[in-house]
């Protein structure tokens, strides 16, 4: 049987493919539901939108539980790792750009 210690094995540099696939998944499959959450708040969020914002939220998310993964202690060192910082900002630019306000019809 595959343990999850295999799977975590498989790396890109220090960052593991399933964690990056099995979010990245997630996410996919979770957005309708997301989408239909943020509704209620005005927003509308494309699938898209959701998949660009995938890192910036993880991050988000690990840093607000206080679990610091690889990718969260990189982002958050001041000394170096700039080519992830700027991506994770591009990201998280790119998906807030598609989001919009919805205003309701009087």
């Amino acid at each position: 049987m595959i343990t999850l210690q295999f799977l975590r094995s498989f790396r890109f540099g220090e960052y593991a493919y399933f964690d990056l696939i099995v979010s990245f998944l997630g996410i996919y499959l979770l957005s309708p539901l997301l989408s239909k959450l943020f509704i209620k708040l005005k927003l509308e969020v494309s699938r898209k939108s959701w998949l660009l914002l995938t890192l910036p939220l993880s991050i988000i998310i690990h840093l607000a539980v206080q679990n610091i993964t690889p990718m969260t202690k990189n982002f958050i060192d001041s000394n170096g790792h700039y080519v992830l910082k700027g991506a994770i900002l591009i990201f998280f630019i790119l998906g807030v750009k598609d989001i919009k306000y919805k205003k309701e019809r009087e």
